[in-house]
C-alpha cells in the first residue's frame, strides 16, 4: 500500500523503530540507519531459552523488512552520508534527542533545507521544547509513571506494578504513524513537508485521555478501587473454577438482571441490599463475594454458555501463549509469517494493528543484520567506490 515511500529510519530501542516497522509492513522503503555498534535492542533477549535461534523476538518485531546501514554519525563524515540519503527520501523518523541532532546538523531545519518535501518524525520521551526535552525517557517512565497512566493502574494502598516491555511504545508507534500519514497527506496537497512531533509524554496522557478529560473538567479523579471496593460491583474480575474472567456492565440496569439471571441468583436482582446502584456500591464488599462464591463453581466453558446466552460483554483473563490458542486472534489477522533470517524457512510473529483486507502484509524480510545493507545501499545512491573508500576510512562505516 505504501509501496514508493522512502524511509530514513534513524533510531534505537522501540517506539520509532515499531512507526518505522508499521510503515514497512505496509509496503515502503525503510532504510535504518544505526549506530556502528548497534541498537541496543538487538542484544535483548536474545536466544533466551532457545540456543539454537538467532536475533532478538523485540528486536526482529520492530525491524522486520527494513534495510540496515551501520553509520558513525558522531562523525562529519557519518552526517554527510546520511544527509544525501535524505536528499530524495520522503520521510525521516528518529528518537536521538533533540540537542544531539542539532549539534550534528540532522534536526528537522538542517535536513528541510536538504529536502523540503521530507517528513520528518521526532520521537522523543517528553517533546521537542520544555526543560526536559533533552531528558531520556523509556516508557516506563514517560508514557507510564509521568503521564499519569501507572497512578490510574495502581490500586489505591498498593504499590504499583510495572509496565510491560513495550506496550507505551508501540501505542506511540502507532501514534506516530497516524501523524507521517497525516503529514504525507498534507504535502500531497503544499508540496512541502512538515515536522511531526511523537512524545511519550503526549501519547501517554491521550491514553488516559478519558480518565484525564474528567480531572481537568471536575478538577479530581476517584483513585482505582479494590475489587471489593469497586463503584460497580459487578463491573469487575471474577475468578471460575480454572481461570480468571472480567465482566463489564453497560450503563443502566440491563446487565444487572442479566447477571443475577445468569449466575442463577434473580432473587439478588430485588434483594433490598442490592437494588439500586447507590446500594450495590454501598454493599459492594459483600455483593462481590456473592459473585465470587458462584462464579468459582464452574469452569469458563460453562460461564461462555450463560454469559452469552444474556448477551453481557466479558471476555477470559488469557495469557499470551493461550492467545495464541485463541481462534479469533487468527481470524482478526492477529499474526504473520515472517522470513527466517538464513531462508530456511518462516517463524509466527505479531502482525501490524491495522488490516486491509485483501492487502498481503506478510513482511517480505526478516531484521537485518548489523551493516548488512550498508554498500549496497551507499552504491544505489550514488556514492562511488572513491567515497565508501573514504567513509570506511573516516571510520563512519566499517
Amino acid at each position: 500500500m505504501l509501496e514508493g515511500l522512502k524511509v530514513i529510519e534513524m533510531a534505537t530501542y522501540i517506539a520509532a523503530p515499531g512507526a518505522g516497522g508499521i510503515l514497512a509492513d505496509w509496503g515502503a522503503d525503510v532504510i535504518k540507519v544505526e549506530p556502528l555498534s548497534g541498537c541496543p535492542m538487538r542484544y535483548t533477549m536474545q536466544n533466551v531459552g532457545a540456543d539454537h535461534l538467532k536475533g532478538s523476538p523485540i528486536f526482529d518485531l520492530d525491524n522486520r523488512g527494513k534495510k540496515g546501514l551501520a553509520i558513525d554519525t558522531s562523525k562529519p563524515e557519518g552526517v554527510e552520508a546520511v544527509k544525501r540519503l535524505v536528499k530524495d527520501a520522503d520521510i525521516f523518523i528518529t528518537n536521538v534527542r533533540p540537542g544531539g541532532l542539532e549539534r550534528a546538523g540532522l534536526d528537522y531545519e538542517s535536513l528541510k533545507t536538504v529536502n523540503p518535501r521530507l517528513v520528518y518524525a521526532s520521537v522523543t520521551g517528553y517533546g521537542l521544547e520544555g526543560p526536559d526535552r533533552d531528558r531520556p525517557g523509556f516508557d516506563i517512565a514517560a508514557f507510564y509513571a509521568r503521564s499519569g497512566v501507572g497512578w490510574l493502574q495502581t490500586v489505591k494502598g498498593k504499590e504499583p506494578t510495572t509496565l510491560r516491555t513495550g506496550i507505551g511504545d508501540h501505542t506511540t508507534s502507532m501514534a506516530t504513524v497516524g501523524g507521517i500519514l497525516a503529514a504525507i497527506f498534507e504535502r500531497e496537497k503544499t508540496g512541502k513537508g512538515r515536522l511531526v512531533e511523537a512524545s511519550l509524554l503526549r501519547a501517554g496522557i491521550y491514553a488516559a485521555g478519558s480518565d484525564t478529560a474528567v480531572q481537568l473538567r471536575y478538577g479530581k479523579l476517584g483513585s482505582t478501587k479494590s475489587r471489593h471496593e469497586a463503584l460497580m460491583p459487578i463491573s469487575n474480575f471474577f475468578k471460575t473454577k480454572d481461570t480468571w474472567i472480567v465482566i463489564v456492565p453497560r450503563q443502566g440496569t440491563v446487565d444487572w438482571t442479566a447477571v443475577c439471571r445468569a449466575i442463577g441468583r434473580p432473587e439478588l436482582e430485588t434483594d433490598e441490599r442490592f437494588d439500586n446502584p447507590k446500594k450495590r456500591r454501598a454493599n459492594a464488599a459483600e455483593l462481590v463475594d456473592i459473585l465470587d462464591a458462584a462464579f468459582a463453581a464452574h469452569d469458563v466453558d460453562y460461564w461462555r454458555a450463560k454469559l452469552d446466552a444474556e448477551d453481557i460483554i466479558w471476555a477470559p483473563l488469557m495469557r499470551p501463549g493461550d492467545v495464541f490458542e485463541d481462534p479469533q486472534a487468527h481470524a482478526a489477522g492477529a499474526y504473520v509469517k515472517v522470513p527466517e533470517e538464513d531462508g530456511s524457512g518462516t517463524y509466527l510473529a505479531p502482525a501490524s494493528p491495522i488490516r486491509f483486507p485483501g492487502f498481503d502484509d506478510t513482511p517480505k524480510s526478516a531484521s537485518p543484520a548489523l551493516g548488512q545493507h550498508t554498500l549496497e545501499t551507499l552504491k544505489s545512491h550514488g556514492f562511488s567506490d572513491a567515497e565508501i573508500e573514504s567513509l570506511r576510512a573516516s571510520g563512519a562505516i566499517k
